[in-house]
């Protein structure tokens, strides 16, 4: 019950932060791009969310142990640090491109972006049921083991690989080309994440050695 009244609690603190983001840049709540980004990651989110609060508590726990302050790792507070400014960033960018008409995105692509947005939050949560181990933050604890089932057996990184399917998503969903550049930084966020996380896996995570010789693609099937 506690782990669903935080859960709650933090649902509904991110929800104020992102009407925010979108509506003060956008000048109006005239903006039905803005409320349809925003309802798709809030269900994306919530529901996942009370599944596990109903299955597998912990696991929530571990999700919701986020930001720079969760790491212990110097590499990691950084990466997540720009990481949640980054996102920011490109959310009010996204929001200014519409507002101010830099370039024309077609409604259609719009809800084709909303897709990819709920798309990517639900293969992060699918991730997290398949493992509950997958936290937030980069850590090993002492009865974790390898998973290589599901989603895992494509991608070392799935939970990452949402991510990516998610930044890719809330440009168009809000309006805006422009603000795709963020991909690229974002990517390179991701990338040395990985590189960083792989290397305490490897030493601290039995099995995972053996995983990687198994499952070849950290993050994209067939790229990387």
């Amino acid at each position: 019950m506690k782990t669903a009244i935080q859960a709650t609690t933090s649902t509904i603190i991110g929800l104020g932060l992102f009407l925010l983001l979108v509506f003060l840049p956008a000048g109006t709540f005239d903006y039905w791009r803005g409320w349809a980004f925003i309802a798709v990651f809030a269900a994306a989110t919530l529901i996942p969310s009370v599944y596990l609060a109903a299955t597998n508590p912990a696991a929530l726990q571990r999700r919701m142990q986020a930001g720079p302050a969760a790491e212990t790792r110097p590499l990691q507070k950084a990466i997540i640090t720009f990481a949640f400014l980054s996102m920011g960033a490109m959310i009010v960018v996204s929001v200014l491109d519409y507002r101010f008409g830099w370039s024309s995105v077609p409604a259609a692509v719009s809800v084709v972006g909303d897709v990819l947005v709920g798309a990517g939050l639900l293969i992060a949560m699918i991730t997290t049921i398949q493992n509950g181990y997958a936290a937030a933050n980069v850590k090993v604890e002492s009865e974790q083991t390898v998973v290589s089932t599901g989603v895992y057996s494509l991608v070392r990184h799935p939970m990452y690989f949402g991510n990516i399917v998610m930044m890719i998503g809330g440009p168009l969903a809000l309006g805006s080309y422009w603000a795709l550049l963020f991909v690229i930084p974002g990517l390179a966020v991701l990338a040395t994440r990985i590189l960083d996380e792989e290397k305490l896996l490897s030493l601290e995570l039995t099995g995972y050695a053996d995983y990687i010789q198994r499952v070849h693609y950290r993050l994209v099937p067939y790229v990387w």
